[in-house]
């Protein structure tokens, strides 16, 4: 990767940034995926929204790229690649992981017609498109994309040797019990009473099944929340484990025997594969999750899929409780058995590779 900044006499190349922000997990992405065309990296300040509008405008004029390639959706950095692009020719390709109007309209219903207009514009505008799961290569070929290619993410670093005892015995987790869990941030949508894991206990206290546990890994503005609905089960039944570092997640997953994979089935949820999905492979650990067609496209009998339109609803919740009560040893087994290993979907050098040939064709056909 070259220097952050560039001499502001450099033109052409590839240039990324990502609209998580600096130091994000998106930003580690792109790079990773990029490396052998050897980008420059943008600083992007997503504390700082409005001034990044303005910024990316000015960086974009002084460098002129030969292409401009953008990890996320958020409109801070998507407005300046539509005036760039408008205004001075600027080539972009978008990465996305969610179906953009859907997810803005989520947190923000008013916004859901200027979302479309948006998101429309972005791909049409676009030289290509990358996206994490088909679904969203997809949509956005059918809004207009003239390219796209799938890139579905993968897990970072390697288990322990001994990571599942190791884990149990942190958080005080008996050995012969059956514990459910998820990593994620915990992100409180005020809306809907949800963050990630509110499924898992709220599930929990409709069962008395006492050798069962969950294992919420993660921190924010939802941990208040879930302690509530844990009640005197907190620290009993329910851990919250708090935030780990990406390299120590899939130990964490290691003492898991089933992870949650919570997703709407809306446009919003069920076109979505997240970084959990390729960490949950890695780790070996089956998944429980919505009748979404990632749990129909990918399924080989490692996932159990459950009704209900969303996670937070009781049919699912029900369900889920169900499975809870009634998981025994032998389907355990089974399921974890059927985990892929290998899975060529979340290797990183295939989706480099198919990466790097979007880009380079895309560099190939400039005027």
């Amino acid at each position: 990767m070259r220097a952050l900044y560039a001499p502001p006499n450099q033109s052409g190349g590839v240039v990324c940034f990502a609209t998580q922000g600096s130091g994000s997990g998106d930003e580690r992405r792109i790079v990773e995926l990029l490396a052998p065309l050897a980008p420059v990296l943008l600083a992007f300040d997503r504390g700082a929204k409005r001034r990044m509008v303005v910024r990316l405008l000015r960086e974009l004029h002084r460098r002129r790229p030969a292409l401009v390639v953008m990890e996320g959706t958020g409109l801070a950095g998507g407005v300046p690649l539509l005036l760039a692009n408008r205004w001075l020719g600027t080539r972009f390709v978008v990465s996305c992981g969610d179906a953009v109007a859907p997810y803005l309209a989520a947190f923000h219903p008013w916004m859901r017609p200027f979302a479309h207009l948006y998101e429309r514009l972005l791909f049409r505008r676009s030289a290509a498109v990358v996206g994490w799961s088909p679904y969203i290569v997809g949509r956005a070929i059918s809004m207009g994309a003239p390219r796209a290619a799938t890139a579905a993410n993968w897990s970072v670093g390697t288990i322990s040797a001994d990571a599942r005892p190791s884990m149990r015995r942190r958080f005080a987790i008996p050995d012969d019990a059956v514990v459910f869990g998820i990593v994620g941030s915990l992100d409180l949508t005020a809306r809907l009473d949800w963050c990630y894991g509110g499924e898992l206990v709220r599930a929990l206290r409709l069962t008395d099944r006492e050798d069962l546990r969950i294992l919420i890994v993660g921190e924010g503005s939802g941990r208040a929340r879930l302690e509530e609905l844990a009640g005197d089960e907190l620290g009993r039944r329910v851990i919250l484990a708090g935030r780990c570092a990406p390299e120590e997640v899939l130990d964490h997953l290691a003492a898991m025997d089933v992870a949650s994979l919570p997703q709407t089935l809306d446009s919003a949820g069920a076109l979505r594969y997240t970084s959990k999905l390729s960490e949950y492979v890695a780790a070996g650990v089956p998944v429980v999750t919505g009748q979404l067609p990632l749990a129909y496209d990918l399924d080989d009998g490692w996932m159990w899929r459950l009704p209900g339109d969303a996670p937070w609803h009781p049919r699912y919740l029900e369900a889920l409780a169900a499975l809870m009560n009634g998981l025994t040893a032998a389907d355990l087994a089974a399921h974890r058995a059927a985990v892929p290993t290998g899975l060529a979907l979340f290797d990183r050098s295939a989706q480099q590779r198919r990466v790097v040939a979007l880009v380079q064709d895309v560099l190939d056909a400039a005027p």
